[in-house]
């Protein structure tokens, strides 16, 4: 709904925050996330989200997502509206991005994806 003070305003968001994972899979044997556990790691973060009740409009969403082109630096995970962009290796850095991230709006620095990772 927009603001009849400012028709520029942007209008809020359906949801607070949105991650996307990447469950690439690529079949000529090239890197991908797919082969280093991101659809486990999407399991993962949906069921916490779901247990922490942060599920639902107005919260947090769970999303698949294919190739988003940062191969480099998978497995990948991304966070709108910040566009955080996260580089994880087991499911414990995935419980750390729910409870720091999803769940109290702080970055988890050590998981960040380098900026230059590409694909």
């Amino acid at each position: 709904m927009n603001d009849p003070k400012n028709p520029q305003a942007t209008p809020p968001s359906y949801y607070q925050r949105h991650i996307f994972f990447c469950l690439n899979e690529r079949s000529d044997g090239s890197e991908c996330c797919a082969r280093h556990q991101a659809q486990e790691a999407f399991d993962r973060c949906k069921s916490l989200v779901k247990a922490a009740g942060l599920a639902g409009p107005g919260q947090v969403r769970v999303n698949k997502a294919g190739c988003l082109d940062r191969c480099a630096a998978g497995p990948v995970a991304v966070v709108y509206p910040e566009a955080v962009w996260y580089s994880y290796v087991d499911m414990s850095d995935i419980d750390e991005i729910v409870e720091s991230h999803l769940k109290n709006g702080r970055v988890v620095e050590r998981l960040l994806t380098p900026p230059h990772l590409g694909r």
